[in-house]
């Protein structure tokens, strides 16, 4: 018998024969994909609304005793009955969107179909965008060069990046000179490291000399936080492995073909290797780095100052997305709303074991990491100058670097604070918080000292 398409299951009523074939939603109940959609989206603005109210509450009765006695009075119901009589939750909305008459309201934002740009993603489904007074059309891009290039030819307003990229166009390393910025880290965590099968029995990095691995580009974390594992366990990444450029959406299938021996990329692909049968995850980065950095979301400095409110309409659009992200109730949710085709084409249960942190390791386990992937938004600085020590230690930079000044030039952390405060989220203090990497705490105020520390290094 053939199959039907994996999102979409023929079912018919052996009883009813004139009845058409109807297609079932994924999700298996008897409904269509679009109602499944519109129903997923109903859902998101009915908890978004549910928080406000929330928020509302806590702010009309700041003292817990007082709040709790009320609710117990009346019940949340008719509190939030109450409080939607007097403060409207639609004309609230409409006030925090009313920061100053948008420049542009169609825009263009690019973005590669994996997990790291989920808030960037679920925006568009979820309404976020929409809220804001913007019309928004996120296009699917093939890989990492296409979006440096058509942000370059101002054919994308804004975009999903790996974070080093800003850095990297803003100093002309790999590409003509254009000043970028970072908006907010889209994703921290999320990555591993993934073999084929056949190297189950080499879980020693020693054991890697001659091994072909994939990144999905030169200035990403996935390239920097490979060849930092390799070296600290003796290996030289650019004489005793190969590391070359594949765009995820094609990395399980060079996995499979032999063309690599594996992979330090983003998910899904690494759970999608595991599901195929073909690859196990090695390491998560997280266990290299917790709570590293991975993707962004950002602009031109150009599209910033030509556009400032339609740039805050954006950024308070993803950092809504960004917190609804970070809760764990919310991931299955997400899940089925950035798995279908028009986003990231994936199996939904891929993309599940992803964002909920329960997976299988291909090993024969079950692992349960609730983050391994996270959504902090926050972009820290001295994050910036750890990219910056690594481009230099392997020579995709020369000479003298003026790190702070770099990093505060491209990673827009006052501004990302100061949209956070609007949003009554949790806004946290400093910006160049220090770091664990592998064992070795990295001081942002010592980047010199931090580059000449390591053995291994791109030699001159």
């Amino acid at each position: 018998m053939s199959q039907q398409p994996a999102n979409t299951t023929a079912r018919h009523d052996p009883y009813d024969a004139d009845r058409p074939l109807m297609l079932r939603c994924s999700c298996g109940q008897n409904h269509s994909p679009q109602e499944h959609q519109a129903a997923l989206v109903a859902q998101a603005e009915d908890m978004a609304n549910h928080h406000l109210e929330a928020s509302l509450i806590k702010a009309l009765f700041p003292v817990d005793r007082v709040r709790r006695n009320f609710l117990k009075a009346v019940g949340a119901s008719t509190a939030r009955a109450a409080i939607a009589s007097v403060l409207p939750v639609g004309a609230l909305q409409a006030m925090a969107q009313d920061k100053g008459p948008l420049e542009k309201t169609s825009l263009k934002i690019g973005f590669i179909p994996i997990t790291c740009a989920t808030p960037l993603i679920m925006a568009h489904p979820l309404g976020f965008y929409q809220k804001q007074g913007l019309n928004v059309d996120v296009v699917k891009t093939a890989g990492w060069a296409l979006i440096r290039d058509k942000m370059l030819n101002k054919e994308y307003d804004a975009t999903h990046f790996l974070s080093p990229m800003p850095l990297a166009i803003s100093m002309g390393a790999g590409s003509n000179q254009v000043p970028m910025n970072v908006a907010t880290i889209q994703n921290t965590n999320g990555q591993a490291i993934t073999l084929a099968n056949k190297h189950k029995d080499k879980r020693d990095p020693k054991m890697w000399k001659g091994f072909k691995f994939a990144v999905p580009f030169e200035y990403s974390m996935h390239n920097f936080l490979l060849r930092y594992y390799v070296a600290e366990h003796g290996l030289n990444p650019d004489t005793d492995i190969q590391i070359r450029v594949v765009p995820p959406p094609e990395m399980v299938a060079n996995l499979r073909a032999g063309n690599i021996d594996g992979y330090l990329g983003p998910d899904p692909f690494n759970q999608r290797a595991v599901y195929e049968e073909i690859g196990f995850l090695h390491v998560l980065t997280k266990d290299l780095w917790n709570g590293h950095p991975c993707c962004a979301f950002g602009t031109s400095t150009e599209f910033i100052q030509k556009n400032p409110n339609t740039f805050a309409a954006l950024y308070r659009a993803v950092l809504t997305a960004a917190a609804m992200a970070r809760d764990p109730k919310n991931r299955e949710l997400i899940a089925k709303v950035i798995s279908p085709t028009q986003y990231l084409n994936q199996p939904e249960t891929v993309v599940a074991q992803v964002l909920t942190g329960k997976f299988a390791d291909g090993l024969g386990n079950i692992r349960t990491v609730p983050d391994r992937a996270d959504f902090d938004p926050m972009p820290w600085q001295s994050m910036a100058v750890w990219m910056l020590t690594q481009m230099k230690r392997w020579g995709y930079v020369k000479g003298d670097i003026n790190y702070k000044q770099i990093a505060e030039k491209v990673f827009l952390l006052t501004d990302a604070k100061k949209h956070m405060k609007e949003l009554d989220q949790k806004v946290p203090e400093g910006a160049y918080p220090k770091f664990t990497i592998m064992g070795k705490v990295f001081d942002p105020a010592k980047p010199d000292d931090y580059v000449r520390s390591f053995a291994i290094s791109k030699q001159a």
